[in-house]
């Protein structure tokens, strides 16, 4: 991830309106090309290990992957489960708060089907 100064006119907007409107803070923290397909996935998968998610997410790389795990789970929207086993074996699952995006995914995903 890009780090971006901290007092640049676009961080200052970006932040500002993270704060301030629901939408722009909404899709900050799903926006993006693989994001909002993760949680899809998740949605109806229940729990998908990484190797599953990899194979579903056409075209993206390794660490882009990795990356945007750990922001949806910064962001407590995913939970990473880890089984103590040989070979490790990890699996990702929505939280309560990522269950929560449940009614705009289905919006969106209709929006979509009906104006593509």
């Amino acid at each position: 991830m890009k780090n971006r100064k901290e007092n640049s006119t676009n961080t200052i907007n970006e932040t500002y309106w993270k704060d301030h409107c629901g939408i722009a803070f909404t899709l900050s923290t799903i926006g993006g090309r693989w994001k909002i397909n993760i949680l899809s996935y998740l949605l109806h998968e229940e729990r998908l290990r990484y190797s599953e998610l990899r194979k579903r997410l056409v075209g993206i790389s390794e660490r882009m992957l990795i990356a945007k795990l750990k922001e949806l789970e910064q962001d407590g929207l995913i939970n990473r489960i880890v089984y103590q086993q040989v070979p490790p074996k990890v699996e990702y699952e929505l939280t309560e708060l990522g269950r929560s995006l449940e009614k705009i995914l289905v919006l969106i995903d209709e929006w979509g089907e009906k104006n593509m």
